[in-house]
């Protein structure tokens, strides 16, 4: 018994094989008008590794098999073009978000200078309290310092940047 399905399931991958050379191209180009060149092989390998989990159901016919491929690839399709959309709202809600909360680009120009002239240390301390709004010992955690070091190193990041901005206040 065991033999035979062994056998069968032999039988069945060759199938699939030979089905998957013969359609791949057709396959490709149908993607392709779809997906466009940079997805359409991704999708065909996605196609292929769904008609190989379910090679129990390929059909015996060479035509039925094409069209069952087909069919396989117009799902993977569908779900890519959901995927595209997912990722275009959340781009979108990401770029609404930045746009509520980001400055204009010129607005603190000063302010960024100075802060990225201080040791990537400092700078990131203050990015994180100011930028991020955590509490210092928020930031020390995130950082892994003690609280006492990152109230220091704040200090010190304040004291340059003062004099960092007065040196470049028009006189």
């Amino acid at each position: 018994m065991r033999a035979r399905a062994v056998s069968g399931g032999s039988r069945r991958d060759a199938h699939l094989t030979s089905v998957i050379a013969s359609a791949a191209p057709a396959l490709l180009a149908y993607l392709r008008r779809r997906v466009g060149p940079d997805d359409a092989p991704d999708l065909v390998g996605e196609t292929m590794v769904v008609a190989w989990r379910r090679v129990s159901e390929l059909p015996a016919d060479a035509e039925g098999a094409r069209m069952w491929l087909f069919g396989i690839a117009r799902v993977s399709v569908l779900n890519h073009a959901r995927g595209e959309r997912r990722r275009w709202a959340l781009a979108d809600r990401i770029r609404e978000h930045t746009a509520m909360t980001a400055p204009p680009a010129d607005d603190g120009a000063e302010v960024r200078d100075a802060i990225a002239r201080l040791d990537a240390d400092l700078a990131e301390l203050v990015r994180l309290v100011h930028w991020d709004r955590l509490s210092l010992a928020e930031a020390a955690e995130l950082l892994g310092i003690p609280a006492s070091t990152a109230r220091g190193r704040y200090a010190r990041a304040k004291e340059q940047l003062r004099k960092a901005l007065a040196a470049a206040a028009p006189a």
